[in-house]
């Protein structure tokens, strides 16, 4: 056989809207985003703490930055984001002490880390507003 026959035709371009991502992978690439995302919200998370804190004034400040609406719903964000992270660190611990690292299991924990992290912040979202 000469080399040419044997060498498989190669894409020149990845097609990424044509790539399914298995649900780990996708548990994963959140767990990133979620740890990155309260980084970087980690100044206003302080501001707010401050304001909180300060004084009475200071306090009327944070309440009024609380209730908007907009502000409401970066907080409920961050909340999930709080929380996959948690739930998804605990999977990733697991996953080190080479607990569920079967195929079928990957999944099940995966969907699990998914599933508790949206109930725990409805739950914490509902109770807090």
């Amino acid at each position: 056989m000469s080399e040419v026959t044997v060498r498989k035709q190669r894409p020149k371009h990845l097609a990424i809207n044509e790539i399914r991502l298995p649900l780990p992978g996708f548990v994963s690439i959140l767990h990133r985003v979620s740890g990155a995302g309260l980084f970087l919200m980690l100044p206003f998370l302080l501001y707010l703490l401050d304001r909180s804190l300060g004084s009475p004034e200071s306090f009327e400040v944070f309440s009024a930055v609380v209730s908007h609406p907009l502000a409401k719903l970066l907080l409920l964000g961050l909340l999930w984001a709080y929380m996959h992270h948690f739930c998804a660190g605990i999977r990733f611990l697991l996953l080190d002490m080479h607990k569920g690292v079967e195929l079928q299991a990957a999944r099940n924990s995966a969907r699990i880390v998914l599933i508790v992290s949206l109930v725990l912040t409805v739950i914490i979202g509902v109770k807090l507003w």
